[in-house]
């Protein structure tokens, strides 16, 4: 069975805390592994009001010690923002206490504005050193070479698996290059998908890893009708308009029409950046996963969702999760032919 995994940046909903978010991560992680997912990653944004995730690795830890045996990872570690043996530090910690179950995905992106990178206190040419910082980090975290005069402790022997994230040609070809399984956000930066996953499989080497292993985003609105799934989805749309226009904040409560909030172009454009989505009832999320899966050939999906109503959002999950098994059952009944 193709396996699925989630993503949660923590989402603050208007009307709501960071604590409250952080409160919905746990529970939203502990409903996930009921549900047979394999991962559940968090990722690293910074000033943002509207995302509590942003001192990554100690969400992790928080998630990971309320759960049991789903792996929790980052879904992003923006690694220009940290010194790779900091890094090392963190996660070969993580990985101490929760032995194999954390996972460390690495991106180039700051993951805030310039101003806030700069208060992150690295400078402005680290993507450029993005990587060399990665093979630094993965030699952090393998058995240290004799006479090595810095070693990560605890970090030295975990061999935490790393994960290539990107939204762009060049995360694909360096995953390809080290031999690291990639992740393609296609969630909300689509528009080089198809390109990045051919260029990733026709040029991977063996590494970390001995094969390939491409893992799709999909965002998943999915209700009791067709209806309510669409309706649930305008926060995240008009979340990323907000985004675009400067003006991020809270995840905006659900309308019944997007355009009495937006104009025609900025729906275009959210729609545009946003398709990689199913939306809607089992049936039509079903129909829409099939092709995805049909066409796209992912290892590994993982699945995400910005939605204001936690219950509504559990719920989203919970029916991604019944159509990803129903999915391998077919898949299963038509190999065994």
């Amino acid at each position: 069975m193709l396996p699925y995994s989630l993503l949660d940046l923590s989402p603050i909903p208007q009307g709501a805390t960071p604590a409250d978010a952080l409160r919905n991560t746990v529970d939203l992680a502990q409903h996930a592994e009921a549900l047979g997912f394999t991962r559940y990653w968090l990722a690293e944004h910074h000033n943002s009001t509207g995302i509590a995730s942003a001192a990554t690795a100690v969400v992790i830890g928080q998630v990971a010690a309320h759960t049991s045996t789903i792996r929790v990872g980052a879904g992003g570690i923006m690694l220009p923002n940290h010194s790779p043996l900091v890094i090392a530090e963190q996660f070969g910690t993580l990985a101490t206490l929760f032995p194999g179950r954390i996972d460390l995905g690495l991106g180039r992106a700051p993951g805030t504005d310039q101003l806030t990178a700069r208060a992150l206190r690295r400078g402005a040419d680290r993507s450029e050193q993005f990587p060399n910082d990665v093979v630094e980090l993965m030699g952090y975290l393998r058995d240290p070479e004799p006479g090595q005069k810095i070693v990560a402790v605890p970090g030295a022997g975990t061999e935490v698996p790393v994960w290539m994230l990107g939204s762009s040609l060049f995360g694909a070809q360096l995953a390809a290059h080290l031999g690291l399984p990639y992740a393609f956000a296609s969630h909300f930066a689509p528009d080089a998908l198809e390109d990045a996953i051919s260029v990733y499989r026709a040029s991977f080497r063996p590494g970390a890893i001995q094969s390939p292993h491409f893992m799709l985003a999909v965002n998943i609105f999915a209700a009791d009708t067709d209806a309510e799934g669409a309706r649930i989805r305008t926060s995240m749309q008009q979340g990323f308009i907000n985004l675009r226009k400067g003006a991020a904040g809270p995840l905006p409560r659900p309308v019944d029409d997007l355009a009495t909030v937006a104009s025609e172009p900025e729906i275009r454009m959210a729609n545009h950046q946003l398709r990689i989505s199913v939306v809607g009832s089992k049936a039509t999320v079903k129909d829409r996963l099939r092709g995805l899966i049909e066409i796209l050939e992912p290892d590994e999906i993982i699945l995400t969702g910005h939605i204001h109503d936690h219950q509504a959002r559990k719920r989203s999950f919970e029916i991604g999760a019944e159509v990803m098994r129903e999915l391998g059952a077919e898949a299963g009944t038509r190999e065994a032919c």
